[in-house]
């Protein structure tokens, strides 16, 4: 196993460690010299890192995006931010890693997961409904991808199995959000649109490596490919009712919510409106705690802003729990010496007579100049 880890890292530790490297820029200083910019991962979160000596042709070209690298340098604090300043990088063959110490997952069993969804779509009653999710995720392809598969490229649940993980939780809200509105809502059709609006991001996402789209993803999304999915299985459902298949295929569409956010169209019936809310605040809520919990803002009680939330998120527990105030240093004792010497006082000089009344000005002078005297009364 790696050591350390993103989230074990200290301000000015020296480390020599490995990382999946996620992105790679070649950039110049002003000198003209080459640096290199990079964000590293593992498992536990990524790191900015920067290369700016011993920058040669050789290390330009040593490793590349998806690599697994094994690097040498300091923890520093920039922007309130941990970065690493490499000093030395290498390329390392993937016979040297464990794969599971380089991608985020889902901290629920995979394969308990995949029990709890077989057993929701086992405990429906339409029985086309049913039919349709049991030929989908028996289909072996699907299934493998289904296990294993992010939720998204970042947003949320941008972890393997991420979208099980993230499909369940919405089936939950589903479950209870039916009972509350049970005059309006039919439960399966509810139940089948969570189970597979997401369906097509197993094609869209590459998630061999890192997270990144597919040709299919980049030309397609996940959202027409979900529905063509839908359609390949029901050619093999002939008795499935063409009114109900319109249902699902809408859910499918539009589930953004908005034309603006992807879907071509708006939820026009409450299992599809109930749906895309569901599929928000799921999503929303896990983008809230993965940015809280990943920040790696050192000070403050807020993370860095999130785009995709459109704000920084306040760390409630540093909040209500703040760190307590560095002690206050002694006050350094005045340093003992001898007063000075005080001055001694200037000579008084004792005031002159005043000039008579009728002096000229130029007896007065020569009064002041002490070359005569004043006349007796």
């Amino acid at each position: 196993m790696k050591s350390p880890f993103v989230n074990e890292l200290k301000p000015n530790q020296l480390i020599e460690t490995s990382f999946l490297v996620q992105s790679k820029e070649i950039r110049q200083k002003k000198s003209g010299e080459f640096y290199l910019s990079l964000f590293l991962a593992d498992r536990t979160g990524e790191l900015d890192a920067k290369m700016f000596e011993n920058v040669s042709n050789d290390v330009l070209n040593e490793f590349d995006r998806d690599d697994f690298v094994k690097v040498k340098g300091l923890i520093q604090i920039f922007h309130n931010r941990p970065q690493l300043t490499i000093h030395k990088v290498r390329r390392m063959d993937e016979s040297e890693v464990q794969f599971c110490d380089y991608f985020p997952s889902s901290k629920r069993d995979s394969g308990e997961m995949w029990l709890e969804l077989r057993a929701i779509v086992a405990g429906m009653q339409n029985p086309h409904l049913k039919g349709l999710l049991q030929a989908m995720l028996e289909d072996e392809d699907i299934a493998r991808r289904y296990r294993i598969a992010p939720a998204a490229k970042q947003i949320h649940h941008a972890f393997l199995g991420g979208l099980l993980e993230h499909v369940l939780s919405v089936c939950a809200l589903a479950k209870s959000a039916a009972a509350h509105y049970s005059n309006i809502i039919d439960y399966d059709l509810l139940i089948t649109g969570a189970i597979l609006h997401d369906i097509g991001k197993i094609y869209e996402l590459n998630y061999e490596r890192g997270f990144s789209y597919s040709n299919e993803g980049q030309l397609i999304g996940h959202i027409s490919i979900g529905v063509r999915m839908v359609g390949e299985k029901l050619r093999t459902l002939p008795d499935f009712p063409p009114l109900v298949r319109s249902l699902v295929e809408h859910m499918i569409l539009s589930h953004h919510g908005k034309m603006e956010f992807g879907s071509p169209k708006v939820p026009q019936f409450p299992e599809a409106l109930l749906l895309h809310y569901l599929d928000d605040l799921d999503s929303k809520m896990e983008a809230m705690r993965a940015q809280i919990e990943n920040d790696r803002q050192l000070e403050g009680c807020f993370t860095s802003y999130s785009p995709a939330l459109e704000r920084a998120a306040l760390k409630k527990e540093r909040y209500l729990n703040p760190a307590p105030a560095p002690p206050v240093p002694a006050p350094v004792a005045a340093r003992t010496s001898v007063p000075p010497t005080a001055p001694p006082p200037p000579a008084v000089v004792p005031p002159r007579a005043p000039a008579a009344a009728g002096n000229s000005l130029m007896a007065e002078k020569l009064l002041q100049a002490g070359l005569v005297r004043p006349k007796a009364n």
